[in-house]
């Protein structure tokens, strides 16, 4: 899948969120990522977000940092 459009999913969803209290989007975001996104999607996502994840809204860069650093403490 090309990246654009992950970015473009991604921001869709943390749209969807956005009505939730702020400190719940990042985590409502990643939790519907974990669930729902392949593991080769939320691989690039990640990697997008490592090279400084330009396109993401800033509640969504933090739904994909909660992954991101996930996927560093389980290697």
């Amino acid at each position: 899948m090309q990246l654009d459009r992950l970015i473009h999913m991604a921001n869709q969803i943390g749209s969807f969120f956005a009505s939730q209290p702020r400190a719940e989007v990042a985590e409502a975001v990643a939790t519907h990522l974990r669930k729902f996104w392949d593991p080769r999607m939320r691989s690039a996502i990640c990697a997008h977000f490592d090279d400084g994840g330009s396109g993401l809204d800033p509640l969504v860069r933090d739904a994909v940092a909660l992954i991101a650093t996930e996927r560093t403490k389980t290697g």
